[in-house]
């Protein structure tokens, strides 16, 4: 069960911060509305550009600290709930704009994942 949850820790923090910090500005297929870039599709939300740069740097903290998590197991907790309420959020700004549901599977899915690393910890 350690090496599933170290899996899971490995893919839910590499996947932020590539989501973060690699490929911010290029587009993806599950980005919210017609959103080419991460901050476009804050605007799409209707959030004001400040929550961008706040979300971003907590969402990195947070998968950095999941990461780090696998030596020093008291921070997982912190880091997986953390990571799941902001990962609520990114599904409920999926619904309120309408999307269809396909654009929020990553969300849900790791939403998911930092549940059972919370949970399983």
């Amino acid at each position: 069960m350690e090496y599933f949850i170290i899996a899971l820790q490995l893919i839910v923090g590499i996947s932020l911060l590539n989501v973060w910090l690699m490929q911010p500005n290029k587009p993806s297929k599950w980005r919210g509305g017609n959103a080419q870039t991460l901050k476009e599709e804050f605007q799409v939300y209707g959030l004001p550009d400040v929550l961008f740069y706040v979300i971003g740097f907590l969402k990195v903290g947070f998968a950095i600290l999941l990461l780090a998590s696998i030596y020093f197991t008291a921070y997982a907790d912190i880091a997986a709930y953390g990571l799941a309420f902001f990962l609520s959020g990114s599904v409920v700004m999926h619904i309120k704009i309408k999307d269809p549901i396909n654009k929020s599977f990553p969300a849900v899915l790791f939403l998911s994942m930092c549940l059972v690393i919370a949970l399983l910890n």
